[in-house]
């Protein structure tokens, strides 16, 4: 599994635009927003704004970091490809 980040601005309807778009073996597989200033203690963190596939998640998790972030897709892309028998 190969994971490639790309730099995006993404339209949110904070003033969050800041992102990563997340690509898996060639697949988008999630957007990260980089959380502003608005958002008090949570600033700075990163945000799964939309999952794809197996990363559809209903409850969005909040990442220290965008290696935390890169750590959870591939966990839960691991995880759910066991479970799947991909």
């Amino acid at each position: 599994m190969t994971l490639r980040l790309q730099p995006v601005r993404v339209a949110t309807s904070s003033e969050d635009s800041d992102g990563q778009l997340v690509f898996v073996d060639g697949f988008l597989v999630a957007v990260l927003v980089h959380l502003s200033g608005q958002h008090g203690a949570n600033a700075g963190m990163w945000f799964l704004e939309a999952g794809f596939g197996l990363t559809a998640v209903m409850s969005a998790p909040l990442f220290l970091d965008v290696d935390a972030a890169q750590d959870w897709i591939e966990r839960h892309l691991g995880t759910k490809r066991i479970a799947a028998g991909l």
